[in-house]
């Protein structure tokens, strides 16, 4: 068995290289002391098509799959971006992958070209206080009125909160889990942001949502079902993430050796 990269995913890795080569260390330190969204790498990538690498081509995506996918986040990590670059554009490569795979054709078409294209930026909504990983355990709730459902409760530790326009949200229904895919609509929504030590570029948050409307369309799939289809997006990026450590892995032993050899014992 051939585990070496095809000449399409050289190509790829060469690409995002020079994308990323835009933006030198001094650029993420300032990210990392002063936080602040990395926009500037997030719509780069964007126009050069990049963030659609794993969405059908349908919808302005690229059409290709979690090998490249990967090959592309490991760039981004070695680049010296770390997980303050890579963590910036998660959401684009397989966050709405449940749409893809659950969703209709009319929001497929509704959905995924704005975050494809880099004009929509998204947060991913599951994890709660008191919850820990037992995701089935959320309280979060989303009750049914006419059309509409109507959703309160918190979330924590969600990354982007304060930049997005949209969330992917998992909720408690009459039905069970349920996946939602809506507008950020913040006079229903507070944001509060979890100071950390790191990877500031990113803002990690506490999320309330205080009789956010929902509209019915923005249901992805069957109420109940919501556990099953988020598995779509998050069992791809767990690979993301796995090749994101080999990537900064990598450029943290080439750096080492670089010092190595210039240092003056």
């Amino acid at each position: 068995m051939n585990f070496a990269f095809t000449e399409e995913q050289e190509s790829i890795r060469d690409a995002i290289s020079k994308v990323c080569a835009r933006f030198p260390d001094e650029y993420w330190l300032k990210k990392d002391k002063e936080g602040g969204f990395p926009t500037e790498l997030h719509q780069a990538l964007a126009r050069d098509g990049w963030l659609g690498v794993a969405m059908p081509e349908a919808y302005g995506g690229s059409g290709l799959g979690i090998t490249e996918a990967a090959v592309m986040m490991q760039a981004i990590a070695e680049s010296g971006a770390g997980f303050s670059g890579a963590s910036a554009v998660h959401m684009n490569i397989f966050g709405l992958n449940p749409v893809v795979v659950f969703g209709s054709d009319a929001q497929k078409k509704r959905m995924l070209p704005g975050l494809i294209a880099g004009k929509e930026r998204a947060c991913f909504a599951v994890t709660e206080p008191n919850t820990g990983l037992n995701t089935r355990k959320i309280k979060t709730m989303a009750r049914k009125d006419g059309k509409r459902y109507v959703v309160s409760g918190q979330k924590v530790w969600i990354s982007t909160a304060q930049v997005a326009e949209k969330v992917l949200l998992l909720t408690q229904a009459e039905g069970g889990l349920t996946l939602f895919y809506t507008d950020f609509d913040r006079k229903y929504i507070e944001v509060r942001e979890i100071e950390k030590m790191g990877r500031k570029a990113v803002d990690s948050n506490q999320v309330f949502f205080d009789g956010l409307p929902v509209p019915e369309a923005d249901r992805i799939g069957e109420e109940g079902k919501g556990f099953q289809y988020i598995l779509h997006g998050m069992n791809p990026e767990r690979i993301l993430i796995a090749s994101e450590c080999v990537g900064l892995g990598r450029c943290a032993v080439q750096r080492a050796a670089k010092y190595a050899n210039e240092r003056i014992v």
